[in-house]
């Protein structure tokens, strides 16, 4: 099978990267921003130096390149000039884009989805985890498996006859379906033994921490439970569920934090990962983090609904919500935010500085309050 399959994990260490992105009709300027300041720093949690970003506006995708001629040329000059080695593409593209692309750069091109998977893979701890990133990559090399192959395309056979590439890619074909199959199979039988851990502690008052990627839920989970679970500036810098018993006021909880959400989170992950995002389904209390600071968290709160959504979960009919404001200790204008929030949200929210303990007194009685009810029906 082609080395491709592998996803290594130094790829991307102090290489030099150039960010392509589009700005599509159905698309604004702001959206576009904020999704190549997060791929930006994607590609900086792999270890890569962004040496420059190219904007492109365009009414249609280009079939065979994407963007446009003109645009394609400047960025190939910029490539030699600067010795790029991985250009990083915004959107996801196509197998023969991505032949078409690497043929005119020379160099490695790599979409969102690919820099997306390569960070679980580097983050992943538990062989749960890794089981369900390898799934997630098994199914993404399945659907580019046409440009995995692309050195051996000259190699054509003779009329009705098919070429040795062609073979090939059939044979991996087979070969990550069957890997596929194993994975899947695996996950199911770990699924079965969670499902059997789940029904052992249902006595107990469940809560998941959810929210988008890096806005301090591992940082809550260590307040809450004085855990020491990894924290890092960095998005997903924990993509295994971690689940930890916690005490308040002679109350004992679950708390679980969840793998954070993004924008544009691969099919392929959200799949895979349906099984550990289970835990929230199972919850009495759901406290959604939200990093105060951003100026795209009403984006990231639609995201992470819309992920909900996805997953069966559906918040005030079904399942008991609590919006929690972080990182409040770095808000410069925080009556101001604090107002808007208010206005948009209702009272029934709360701002902490999980870093610096801010009102985590007031989210415990608050946690306490909400899950009184499921008290009462646990007894």
């Amino acid at each position: 099978m082609n080395k491709i399959y592998m996803f290594e994990k130094n790829d991307y260490i102090k290489q030099k990267v150039i960010i392509v992105a589009a700005i599509l009709k159905f698309k604004n300027q702001e959206q576009v921003k904020n999704e190549i300041n997060e791929l930006n720093y994607l590609a900086q949690t792999l270890g890569a130096k962004v040496i420059k970003i190219f904007v492109q506006n365009i009414k249609n995708k280009n079939p065979r390149t994407f963007i446009g001629k003109g645009k394609i040329e400047e960025i190939k000059k910029f490539i030699i000039l600067k010795k790029i080695k991985i250009a990083i593409f915004n959107e996801n593209l196509s197998p023969s884009q991505f032949k078409n692309i690497e043929q005119l750069f020379k160099s490695q091109v790599v979409d969102r989805t690919k820099v997306i998977l390569d960070i679980f893979y580097k983050r992943a701890k538990t062989s749960y985890a890794k089981t369900q990133i390898k799934l997630a990559q098994y199914k993404y090399c399945l659907s580019k498996l046409p440009k995995l192959w692309t050195h051996l395309e000259k190699q054509r056979g003779g009329i009705g006859c098919r070429g040795p590439g062609e073979s090939e890619i059939e044979t991996d074909r087979r070969n990550i379906r069957t890997s596929i199959k194993k994975l899947q199979n695996q996950i199911q039988l770990i699924d079965k033994q969670l499902e059997t851990q789940r029904k052992h502690r249902k006595h107990i008052i469940r809560i998941s921490l959810l929210g988008y990627t890096n806005v301090g839920k591992s940082t809550l989970m260590n307040v809450l439970s004085n855990a020491n679970v990894y924290v890092e500036n960095k998005f997903f810098s924990t993509v295994d569920t971690t689940v930890r018993k916690i005490k308040l006021r002679n109350k004992i909880f679950l708390v679980s934090d969840t793998v954070g959400f993004i924008t544009n989170l691969p099919h392929q992950l959200r799949t895979s990962f349906k099984s550990t995002l289970y835990e929230m389904k199972e919850s009495d209390l759901l406290i959604h983090l939200i990093d105060i600071n951003k100026n795209s968290f009403i984006k990231d709160i639609t995201c992470v609904e819309n992920i909900l959504l996805e997953l069966g979960i559906k918040i005030c009919t079904t399942k008991k919500l609590l919006k929690v404001f972080n990182k409040i200790d770095k808000c410069n204008n925080l009556n101001t935010t604090k107002y808007f929030i208010y206005k948009k949200y209702g009272k029934k929210i709360l701002f902490v500085s999980a870093i610096k303990t801010h009102n985590i007194e007031l989210l415990n009685q608050k946690i306490c309050y909400l899950t009184a009810y499921s008290e009462l029906i646990l007894r």
